[in-house]
Order: structure tokens, then C-alpha cells, then sequence
């Protein structure tokens, strides 16, 4: 194309300025048009031979093209051969579970867990890969030394709950799979033989013992079948034997609460035989009157918290006070409620049953107002000293808690005392010595002047009394 470029030049100072160029020669008419032409012709000819080897570009790819590393390629799923190596290495370990410990730590580095970590587990638990229902799988070669064919000792077990402790604090990306072949084996629990679900369950109390697994591993026993044949609970008594051998029932509670199964341990019988008495029964029968109380307790909270909602409904459709006082005595002597957990169920009740004002100055003119109108409710369910005392302390708790009642806490006591709910007695014995601490200082100033007024008045009292004796 440059070529071309230049020859047009050439072309263009010839017929223009072709004397410049050349100055002094003499250059006729017929001999500047006889090289034009050939200049003309010589460009053409470059120029169609330029166009002829212009073909048409076909479209590539661009990019850097990239060669797949064979690390990087897809294997084929394939846990047969997985089996047999760890087979293999547990066969020449043998017995010696610290040795087997050992083996697992250094074939994580080989083979692929993250992969086959289900088969893993099958292999440490039952021998073999379980298929489904929980038996071995038959075309596969399996191993003696497994948690199923051990003995069935706390000893032996708290050794296996070791080597899986061991295993999922050394690969910790196996903990998730972990917890999900536990929920499997026992949702497998029929396919297994009495001892097999001995040991699983030792195993399992232990390793929810030491946090190696989450509580939430339970949801798996209560699955229909094995609720409807029993296994579900007589699993669960082995397991937790187990569990409270390790640690209190403090610690164990806290767990269940954590994941919401403290109150869905009534699941594990038939629904023709869940009731607080049968369970209570049932476990104190097998030695675990720890859960058995555990349970009532739970069941207890539960049906505390469906009456105080029941109240508070109640208080929102604008009942009459004397048709709640009934409600609430007949739920007393049905359920065994005492009177001082009914006088906190009825206060929070009646605390929640408004929208309260934000603003300090107005909210005491509201409580007030608000409180006198359920005073007879009060009144109903504070004939025991200790259910005044009780009272008093949740006034205590709740104007602590709500920062706007903070100085209204002396003028509720005045109302309530007015109004007979509250005795002498139950205010001085609160005052100098069954007090909170929480905002102590704050409220027993309040108080001061009134209590004051309060020991005048008895001393006045006492004196009219001696001079008319």
C-alpha cells in the first residue's frame, strides 16, 4: 500500500510541478503524458494486486488458552478403592486404636476424605459402606476393627469417641459430614442389632459430651417408625446414660435449649403416649430422673407461657375482671401453679397488655392510671405475704429493666398499697432487707420518705393500742 502512496505522489508532481523537480530540463508536452501513463498504468496494476490478496479474514478465538493440569480433571466417583486402602491400613493396625488414630491422620494426606467421607465414616462405625436400611454393602471387602464389632464398654467407646475427636480436629472440613452420617446411622437404627445400638448411642452421649457434635442430631430419633416400634426411646435412654456420665444435667439442658429440643423430648413416644406422666415414668424407671425432671420443668415453662398469653388476650379483648380471676384459679388447681408464680404471670400480663408512652414525664401518669384499673386483679392473687414480697420484687425488676418507670416505682408501690394490694409488712420487709440489687440505690431512696411515714404510723399505732389497754 505504500508503494501505491508514492507512485500517486509521483503521479501528482508530474502533472503539477515536474519543472520544480527538474530545473533546467527541457521536458515536451508528449513526454510528461507518455510517463503519467505509464505511472498511471504501474499504480493500477499494484493496486489490484493489492485488493486480489486481501481475502476474507475467518473469525477466531483470542485468549490465552489454558492447558487443564490433570490434578484439576474430574474424577470418577469411585469409593471401592477408597474402601480398600482404608481396610487395608485398619486390618494391619489392628486393635491398637491409637495406632488407628495414627493411620487416619497420615492417609488424610493421600487419599481423598473431603470426597469419600461418608464411606470413611461407614468403614469407622459398621466395618463396611452401609447401604440403605443399614446393612453392609456384600460386594465389598470389609474390616473387624470398627465401633460395631468392639466391646460394648464406656471404656472402649470413650476410645473410639478419641479416634473421631481426633480425626475431625485434625480435617476439620470433616466435621459437617460428620454430623450428617450420625443422623444417618440413626435413622438406621432398626437395621441394626441390640448391641450395635448400644454402642452407637454410648458413642454418640460422649461425642455430644465433648461437643464433637451439635445436639441437633436428635431430630433423627424422632422419625415415625422408630418412635411407633420404641427404638426411639430406648435409644435415647443409652445415650443420655451415657451423656450425664460426662457431664451434668445443667450442661446437657443448656445444649438442648441451644438448639430447640428441650421441649420436643416428649417426640421420642407415640402420640398415644406422650404425656409428662408416662415420659416422667418412663426414664425414672431406667434411672434417669434427671431428664424425667428436666422434662416436667420444660412442660411446666411451656404451659406458663401459653396462660400469661392467654392473659394477655384476655386483658385485650376487654374482659371482665372477675371472668380472668376465674380463668386464672382454675388454671392454679389444674396445672399446680403457685400463687407467687401466678401473681408474676398476671404483673407481666398486665404490663404488656398496653403500648406504654416513651416520654418519662407521661409514662407514671399512664402506669398509674393503667394499674388502678387492674388493682382487683392484683389483689386476687397476693393473699400470701410471700406472694406480696414476690410482686414487689417484679415491679423492682420491670422499672429497672424499662428505664421510662425508673422514677415511677414509688408512686406504683403508693397506688398498690392504697389499694390494699400491697401490705405494711410486705414493703418494710422489702425495704431493709429483700430488695434486688438491681437499681437498689435508685429505688430505696424513692422509698425512703414513704417508709419513714410507714414506721411512724405503725408506732402511732402501737401506742393508741397501749393507752386503750
Amino acid at each position: 500500500m505504500t508503494q501505491i502512496y508514492y507512485r500517486f505522489c509521483a503521479c501528482a508532481l508530474v502533472t503539477g510541478t515536474v519543472y520544480f523537480l527538474f530545473p533546467g530540463t527541457a521536458c515536451t508536452e508528449v513526454h510528461r503524458r507518455s510517463l503519467v501513463s505509464r505511472i498511471v498504468f504501474a499504480t493500477i496494476k499494484d493496486f489490484e494486486f493489492f485488493m486480489s490478496n486481501q481475502k476474507q479474514q475467518k473469525p477466531t478465538l483470542t485468549g490465552q488458552r489454558f492447558k487443564t493440569r490433570k490434578r484439576d480433571e474430574k474424577e470418577r466417583f469411585d469409593p471401592t478403592q477408597f474402601q480398600e486402602s482404608i481396610v487395608q491400613g485398619l486390618n494391619q493396625t489392628g486393635p491398637d486404636l491409637e495406632a488407628v488414630a495414627k493411620f487416619l491422620d497420615a492417609s488424610g494426606a493421600k487419599l481423598d476424605y473431603r470426597r469419600y467421607a461418608e464411606t470413611l465414616f461407614d468403614i469407622l462405625v459398621a466395618g463396611g459402606m452401609l447401604a440403605p436400611g443399614g446393612t453392609l454393602s456384600d460386594d465389598v471387602t470389609c474390616t473387624e476393627f470398627c465401633l460395631f464389632k468392639a466391646q460394648e464398654d464406656m471404656e472402649t467407646m470413650q476410645a473410639y469417641a478419641q479416634v473421631f475427636h481426633k480425626l475431625i480436629r485434625r480435617y476439620k472440613y470433616l466435621e459437617k459430614g460428620f454430623e450428617e452420617e450420625i443422623k444417618k446411622l440413626l435413622l438406621f437404627l432398626k437395621g441394626f442389632t441390640e448391641s450395635e445400638r448400644n454402642k452407637l448411642a454410648m458413642l454418640t452421649g460422649i461425642l455430644l459430651a465433648n461437643g464433637s457434635i451439635s445436639s441437633s442430631i436428635l431430630g433423627s430419633l424422632f422419625n415415625e417408625n422408630l418412635v411407633k416400634e420404641g427404638v426411639s426411646a430406648c435409644f435415647a435412654v443409652k445415650l443420655f446414660k451415657s451423656w450425664l456420665s460426662e457431664k451434668d444435667i445443667n450442661s446437657v439442658a443448656a445444649s438442648l435449649r441451644k438448639v430447640g429440643m428441650d421441649n420436643r423430648l416428649m417426640e421420642l413416644f407415640p402420640a398415644n403416649k406422650r404425656s409428662c406422666e408416662h415420659f416422667s415414668k418412663y426414664f425414672t424407671d431406667a434411672g434417669l430422673k434427671e431428664i424425667s425432671d428436666f422434662a416436667r420443668n420444660q412442660q411446666s415453662i411451656g404451659a406458663r407461657k401459653e396462660l400469661q398469653k392467654e392473659l394477655q388476650e384476655q386483658m385485650l379483648r376487654g374482659d371482665p375482671l372477675r371472668d380472668i380471676i376465674a380463668y386464672a384459679r382454675e388454671e392454679i388447681k389444674k396445672n399446680n401453679i403457685s400463687e407467687q408464680t401466678m401473681i408474676g404471670l398476671i404483673w407481666s400480663s398486665v404490663m404488656s397488655s398496653v403500648e406504654w408512652n416513651k416520654k418519662e414525664e407521661l409514662v407514671t401518669e399512664q402506669a398509674i392510671k393503667h394499674l388502678k384499673q387492674y388493682s382487683p386483679l392484683l389483689k386476687a392473687f397476693t393473699s400470701q405475704g410471700l406472694s406480696e414480697l414476690t410482686l414487689l420484687l417484679k415491679i423492682q425488676e420491670y422499672c429497672y429493666d424499662n428505664i421510662h418507670f425508673m422514677k415511677a416505682f414509688q408512686k406504683i408501690v403508693v397506688l398498690l398499697y392504697k389499694a390494699d394490694v400491697l401490705s405494711e409488712e410486705a414493703i418494710l420487709k422489702w425495704y431493709n432487707e429483700a430488695h434486688l440489687a438491681k437499681g437498689k440505690s435508685v429505688f430505696l431512696e424513692q422509698m425512703k420518705k414513704f417508709v419513714e411515714w410507714l414506721k411512724n404510723a405503725e408506732e402511732e399505732s402501737e401506742s393508741e393500742e397501749e393507752e386503750a389497754d
